[in-house]
């Protein structure tokens, strides 16, 4: 499995917000991670990648433990964090090499992975500017490149699109339709019209529990719609329902 939890589970000040969370996502996978806001996704996402530990549970990518094995676990990989922003006296270019740098490229094959990111993300126009001076749209971007510089297997991406005007939504929406055939990608979004363009699998999030872990096609409606599963399985009340 790419992507494995395993009742992973967390707290803040005697509040539950993760509970007992598990599901794995095999290679070439795209899965929608979604729920209502405050259901538990960002804080699953940042267990997943290590940037939180887990009160209980394990949580592994690309088959290492990414407790026991961070470094191997985080070279498999790429991770946009929901609202990304830091660094904001760096240049694109400049991120965008510290980025490399931190992950092992120098020299020539650094100067190659910011090419690749640059021309597969389009972030060519602003490669002067700081990221201080972007507007969201463009420190998104900045920020998916980041985690895309090494290439990995894994993607984990909290609302990508979030901050994107519509025409760049759709070249966005295009390049992860064009990854997800050698990708594992596990992304949130709150946008359900893009979870029934991009996935083929959901799980679905309510008051921190997983309330549905399916197939689309099988919760969609017969126009492939997801709203009305949607609303039916994150109502109030619906995480206790589920054994």
């Amino acid at each position: 499995m790419q992507i494995e939890a395993r009742g992973l589970c967390k707290s803040f000040a005697a509040h539950d917000v993760v509970k007992d969370v598990s599901f794995s996502a095999e290679p070439g996978a795209v899965i929608g991670f979604l729920g209502p806001n405050g259901a538990g996704k960002s804080t699953t996402m940042r267990l997943l990648t290590g940037c939180l530990a887990a009160d209980r549970g394990t949580a592994s990518i690309g088959g290492y433990d990414i407790d026991r094995n961070p470094l191997e676990a985080r070279a498999c990989l790429g991770y946009l964090p929901e609202a990304a922003n830091g660094f904001t006296s760096l240049t694109i270019l400049e991120f965008l090499i510290f980025a490399a740098e931190a992950r092992g490229f120098h020299g020539k094959p650094c100067r190659d992975a910011i090419s690749r990111v640059v021309d597969m993300i389009g972030l060519g126009p602003a490669l002067g500017q700081t990221l201080g001076q972007l507007s969201k749209g463009w420190r998104q971007r900045a920020w998916l490149g980041q985690a895309l510089i090494h290439d990995p297997p894994v993607l984990i991406l909290d609302e990508p699109t979030d901050g994107l005007d519509p025409l760049q939504k759709t070249h966005l929406r295009k390049l992860l339709a064009e990854l997800s055939s050698r990708k594992t990608i596990l992304m949130s979004t709150h946008i359900l019209e893009e979870a029934e363009e991009l996935c083929d699998h959901l799980i679905l999030l309510a008051e921190g529990r997983v309330v549905a872990d399916t197939r689309k096609a099988d919760v969609v409606d017969a126009s492939g719609r997801l709203a009305p599963a949607f609303l039916r399985l994150t109502q109030p009340g619906a995480a206790h329902a589920v054994p």
